[in-house]
């Protein structure tokens, strides 16, 4: 029996953030007394947003070899600043922003990726380093950029709701299932899960493991841009630091679902849970009044890292 539990969670590794999604609703069951499933939209609506660039995290990281992408919070908050600068707050300017934000996307990924694998530059320091660099043009920006606001209709797409859901889950849900399907079912997915986990072997296989390193970073670029688009819309605005609470949070939702830190396996379905635990720990400790959900969020991601560090050794021994 204990091997048999033992062996689900090894293969369903969401179902621990499952169970902590769990155990949190029913402490604010507890503290609110009186939150429901329909309460739960806000939450869907917070981890709608972080899903978005946690899949593109994910991704980079399932490449393996330590790789991983800082440079998201800098894309986020940029392409922001992008939707309004180039949407003038008008409905007719949506859709050329919502190219810009896309080319924004691409060029950042691009770059990342010929940083990481022309010039060998560890995708650590080079994503840090680019993420630095959009920082600063945002900062140029918000200098030059006259304050219109959000385009009505970015604003209803981001705020509306069907029924109980928030439109910003249903597309979140739908971004995540076609990235589920992409992993699962198509020879890019399972050339990715070969790459990250062994890379010398997937080359010698004939897989071109390179185009496959710089799809992920390019993919990552353009989920955090959309991010910063869509988030523009919901916030009605953007500003400096707006995709700071993703560097982190990115990295969480992705190793607490079930990710393997040391690439060659992913699972999109462990990453939603994890970004929907991270919000709800975040709006437990909110309620609660306790100031202390970085902490928190924190411990959670390190204790996550160490089990899965403790692991990897013994699998080695």
């Amino acid at each position: 029996m204990r091997e048999a539990i033992g062996t689900l969670t090894r293969r369903r590794r969401w179902i621990w953030p499952l169970l902590g999604i769990l155990l949190l609703w029913a402490a604010l069951v507890v503290l609110t007394d009186r939150f429901s499933v329909y309460s739960l939209s806000g939450v869907a609506t917070s981890a709608a947003f972080l899903l978005l660039p946690a899949l593109g995290q994910m991704l980079v990281i399932t490449t393996g070899r330590g790789n991983i992408d800082l440079s998201l919070p800098s894309v986020v908050t940029l392409s922001a600043y992008l939707t309004i600068a180039v949407s003038g707050g008008r409905d007719a300017g949506v859709l050329p922003a919502f190219a810009a934000v896309l080319a924004c996307g691409l060029v950042v990924g691009t770059c990342n990726a010929l940083t990481v694998l022309v010039l060998r530059i560890p995708a650590m320091i080079a994503t840090l380093a680019s993420g630095y660099i959009l920082a600063t043009a945002t900062l140029v920006l918000n200098g030059v950029i006259r304050a219109a606001g959000s385009a009505p209709s970015l604003v209803s797409a981001t705020s509306g709701r069907l029924g109980p859901l928030p439109y910003i889950a249903i597309g979140a849900v739908l971004v995540a299932a076609a990235c589920a399907v992409m992993l699962s079912f198509s020879s890019w997915g399972r050339k990715l899960a070969a790459v990250g986990q062994n890379p010398e072997a997937a080359r010698l296989s004939g897989i071109k493991t390179r185009r496959v390193d710089a799809s992920a970073f390019i993919a990552s670029s353009i989920l955090a841009s959309l991010t910063g688009f869509l988030l523009s819309g919901y916030a009605g605005d953007a500003f400096l630091e707006m995709g700071a609470p993703y560097l982190l949070q990115s990295v969480g939702a992705v190793v607490l679902g079930g990710t393997l830190i040391s690439g060659g396996a992913a699972t999109t379905l462990g990453t939603a849970m994890g970004a929907f635990l991270l919000v709800m720990i975040v709006t437990t400790m909110q309620i609660a009044g306790l100031p202390v959900q970085d902490i928190l969020q924190g411990t959670a991601i390190i204790a996550v890292l160490s089990l899965a560090g403790n692991r990897t050794q013994l699998r080695g021994r």
